[in-house]
Formats: structure tokens, sequence, C-alpha cells
């Protein structure tokens, strides 16, 4: 079997569906599994609830009105005159998704945002998996939460290999099209967890894993792996081929193609992944499998904007040594902190956090018992692989104020303002 894999940018709206469709029979789809995302910006506005919710804002229902409505014109636009049963379906389904938020008595955001915000996936697969036996394209539904098995770090939890391959296998049956949503999985207790933001890629890695898939395809809307994003860098070239070890780097680094635990498990079983156009899907994109580090071999440029500068000083002018970098650490991961890069002088401590769980006050009262904090917020972190003088001058040359440099052989890393 194979896997596909799409995005939100490729079901976007009813063209994308039927884009979707138009991909599949171009291709041989029978004894595949598709991993699909919530449509569009769904996974925001579903972010949104929730922290409407919590802020107990009126304006909560009329916000779910509108992903409903979202949903529902796509629907109108695909199924036409015969809309009713699906148009049915996606009422039930938000219909469920209010009896969460009505009935829901936990506290903690995480729980709940992992309650919520997957009913994206729910929706878009529901929609894509009617449209297509709609349109002679016989498939499966399959929920993801039954057979992807995690622990209960919600928001990011951690797969329980063993039990998901058990799962997957007792469900997936040769020469089948099933249709199922990635990032989504569920804990031991069958509460829904997810396993991080943009985390579908992975999931169809944890697929192709689980039933030894002979290749796995995510279609994008860019023609393959870049050696820039496009949407901050103005020039960018295709990478034709990519190691399963350079890949792995670049994901580490940020690059916004593949999500970092989506190589691991292919890179095991030499299971070869293919990022193509779902734009023009008879071209090859880009392979990532064994082989050259890259083709054509030239400097590969990742931003990750938001970033946070925390620098720590001794309030003694004693050294910062082991003892103090290991309770740093300890405090970073307590708070669910991000390390992006690190660096330490005699008596400081730098390091370039993301905060995704909004705790950087709280982690940075508990530095101040012991340190002079200084904070510097919304900077962009620059990464280069393979770079030149060519491409640090690029970065170094826009007027940018550099306030971090950090060089090893093959990459070198910039925190600018």
């Amino acid at each position: 079997m194979k896997i596909f894999k799409f995005g939100g940018a490729s079901v976007k709206n009813a063209e994308g569906v039927r884009n979707l469709y138009k991909v599949l029979r171009k291709t041989d789809h029978k004894n595949t599994i598709i991993v699909v995302s919530a449509m569009g910006k769904t996974t925001n506005s579903l972010e949104k609830l929730v922290d409407l919710y919590f802020k107990k804002n009126e304006k909560l229902y009329e916000h779910l009105a509108e992903i409903e409505n979202f949903h529902q014109i796509i629907v109108k636009n695909l199924f036409g005159s015969k809309l009713s049963s699906v148009h049915t379906l996606i009422k039930n389904i938000i219909k469920e998704l209010k009896e969460v938020l009505k009935t829901n008595r936990s506290l903690d955001y995480s729980f709940v945002y992992d309650q919520v915000v997957p009913f994206g996936e729910i929706l878009s697969t529901t929609i894509i998996h009617k449209f297509l036996i709609s349109n002679q394209i016989e498939s499966v539904w399959l929920d993801a939460r039954t057979c992807i098995k995690t622990d209960s770090y919600y928001r990011n939890s951690n797969l329980n290999w063993n039990l998901t391959i058990e799962k997957i296998n007792s469900q997936i049956k040769s020469g089948n099209t099933y249709i199922t949503q990635g990032f989504i999985g569920s804990d031991l207790n069958n509460f829904t967890t997810t396993l991080g933001r943009e985390g579908s890629d992975y999931s169809a890695s944890i697929f192709a894993y689980a039933i030894n898939a002979c290749d796995v395809t995510i279609w994008k809307d860019v023609p393959g792996v870049l050696n820039a994003d496009p949407r901050y860098f103005s020039e960018t070239t295709l990478l034709h081929h990519v190691s399963y070890r350079e890949a792995i780097e670049l994901a580490f680094y940020g690059a916004s193609v593949i999500h970092p635990k989506t190589l691991q498990p292919l890179q095991r079983k030499e299971i070869p992944l293919y990022v193509k156009s779902f734009l023009n899907p008879m071209k090859n994109g880009t392979s990532i499998a064994k082989g050259k580090s890259l083709v054509p071999s030239i400097p590969c440029f990742i931003l990750k904007p938001n970033q946070t500068l925390l620098r720590l000083f001794s309030l003694d002018f004693s050294f910062i040594i082991e003892e103090n970098i290991s309770d740093i650490f300890k405090l970073l991961h307590l708070y669910q902190m991000r390390v992006e890069l690190i660096q330490n002088s005699a008596i400081s401590f730098s390091v370039c956090i993301s905060d995704k769980y909004d705790r950087l006050n709280e982690l940075v009262a508990k530095f101040q018992s012991k340190y002079n904090v200084e904070i510097t917020n919304n900077l962009n972190l620059y990464t280069i692989r393979h770079f030149d003088q060519n491409a640090i001058d690029k970065i170094k040359n826009n007027g940018k104020k550099i306030l971090l440099e950090q060089r090893t052989q093959n990459t070198v890393q910039f925190i600018a303002d």
C-alpha cells in the first residue's frame, strides 16, 4: 500500500476537493491510505474558538456558526441539489462539538484544545469521503482516533508505537482506499489527542511505518521541497533529491514543508517520501530517500519568526557552570519551552525559545530568583544549511540587527530583530 497526505491548503475550498479527486484519478488510488488535514484555516478558527471558550466570550457560538457556514458552503458547491444528507452530517458534527463545549468541566487548556480542534479533520474527511463516493471512488472512512494511540500529553502527545501498529493493522485491509485524519489520535482513556501543530505529515509516516508502505507522497501547493520558504524569501530553488539525514536536519531547524517527526519512522524502514504539487501531479517533485545529501547542492534558508531571546546573568558574577545549566534546562522543560538555540559565556547564558504554551511569564519569574533576566520578544531566527558567504550576506545585508550568531561546520544561525 501507499500513503497520500493532503494538507489544508490543498483542500481549502470546493475546487481543492475536486482537485484532490483529479489527483486520485490520475494516479492509482487503490490500495491507498489518504491522510487529510482540516480545510484551509479551520485549525486557526478552532483555536480561536478555544480562546473564546476560556474567556467566556459571548461571541463563542457566533464564531462556531461561522465555522459551520464555511464548511456548508463547500458542501453546497460540491454536491449542489444532492447536498441534503451531507448537510445533515455536518450539522451533526457541529452539534457534537457544541455538546463538548457545554459539558466540559476541565480547566486544562491543552486538554480542551485537543477535544475541540480535531473537529476540523473530522469535518474535512467526512466531506471528502462523501464526495469521492458520489464520484465513483469507493473509499472507507477511518477514524484515526481508533488506531493512533498516544499518551495524555495533550497538544503534543507521544505515540504508543506497539499499540498503534496493532490497531492499524487490525483495521486496514489491502486493496481498499481509506480516508482518514492527520494530526489526531487518542489516549488510553479514549480522549482525543493531537500530535503537535502541523502533525498530519507525522500521521502519514505513522501509517506508512505500521503497514510497511511502499512510499509516502505529501501533496502541497509548492512544486516540492524548496531551498527556502517562498513566503519569506523571494528567490527559491527546487531540491530534486534530499537524503533522509539532511531532511531531518532541515525539519529540526524549522523547514515548514516537513513536520520534524515525520522522517524518523520512514528512515528506519527506508520508505521513500515524495513531496509533489497537487497542481501538477505528474511532475517529479522532490524525493527524500537514501543518496546524496542535496541535489542540487546549494544553501538552504529557514526562518522562524516570533522567537524570544532570554539572557540570564548570574547575580553575584559567579560562573554559570554545569549545575546551573542543568537547572536551567529542567525549568525550560517544566514550562514546555521549545529551545531553538543556546550560547553561554562565563557569567551569562542565552537561549532562544518558542513560547508555544504561553508560559513565558511563569518561567521568567522562576529564573529571576537566581538570575538577572533580559527578555527580547518578536525576534527572527535565521538558519542557513550549507552556507557560503553570499548566503550569509543575504541575511546580514537586509537591514536587520543581529543579536546573536552561531556557526558549525554546515550551519550558521542568526537571531535578528
